[in-house]
């Protein structure tokens, strides 16, 4: 019943961030950047805080290999995606002279949505009971926040490229159902297979937290003018490392 409701969460809060637009419009750029930067921010703060340091207390041989498996597989996805999950494209302001499409990413629709959605399934598979409710949480509220300015890039990205409302909201809702399929999938292995899964999980955590690292650090320096930060800008990158302070750590 747990896991419904994270799954609910999860679904749900893309899809309404995504369908934002349908209010707004487009997105504002310097709402976006204020939208990562707090991401970005909450990101590496609860994987210091919180995955880190449950991931090595348990042990496991080489997980510092797994960490950095999941940073280069992230970068191997942008091949893909061209950093749309770190609002690459859009997390710049545009230029009053060229039009806003202009400043769209290049990238193949199909390639952008399974490079999308390995990272979001991918992002799904440690929240099992084989961790604690503290990590399955503090992952949750993680991708949630993580995915709210990911799904206004993607809606943006939809309609500029010409898509019905109809159709983007359904490429939407098949982003935003990969965390919950990957969650799914592991408990489904933890439930059916025998045996000591442990170690199995905390290289998949490894991985994700390798993915955060790097999609958190690349939105740090992204949201920066001229790689500097200002007041504005920083208090937003505190707020999320503070609110992250908040979660339990055991």
């Amino acid at each position: 019943m747990e896991h419904i409701i994270l799954y609910f969460f999860l679904f749900t809060t893309a899809i309404i961030s995504g369908a934002s637009l349908f209010l707004f419009k487009t997105e504002n750029p310097k709402v976006l950047k204020l939208l990562l930067a707090f991401s970005g921010a909450f990101l590496l703060a609860i994987s210091f805080l919180n995955l880190v340091p449950e991931i090595f207390a348990k042990g496991t041989a080489n997980i510092g290999a797994f960490i950095l498996i999941g940073f280069v597989l992230q970068l191997l996805l942008e091949l893909l995606t061209k950093g749309i999950e770190h609002g690459h494209g859009h997390a710049h302001e545009c230029n009053e002279k060229h039009d806003h499409k202009d400043h769209l990413p290049k990238v193949a629709p199909i390639g952008l949505m399974i490079g999308i959605c390995i990272h979001a399934f991918l992002e799904g598979m440690p929240i099992v009971t084989s961790f604690n409710e503290h990590v399955q949480h503090s992952l949750t509220v993680g991708i949630i926040i993580h995915n709210i300015p990911i799904s206004i890039v993607l809606m943006s990205i939809f309609l500029q490229r010409g898509l019905s409302r109809k159709r983007a909201l359904l490429y939407l809702s098949f982003f935003a159902l990969m965390t919950p399929a990957g969650s799914m999938v592991s408990n489904l292995i933890s439930s059916e297979i025998t045996g000591n899964l442990n170690n199995y999980f905390d290289m998949i955590l490894g991985v994700v937290v390798g993915i955060f690292l790097h999609v958190s650090t690349s939105i740090l320096f992204e949201t920066s003018e001229n790689h500097q930060y200002n007041i504005q800008k920083f208090i937003t990158v505190l707020l999320g490392i503070g609110i992250a302070f908040l979660i339990p750590m055991h």
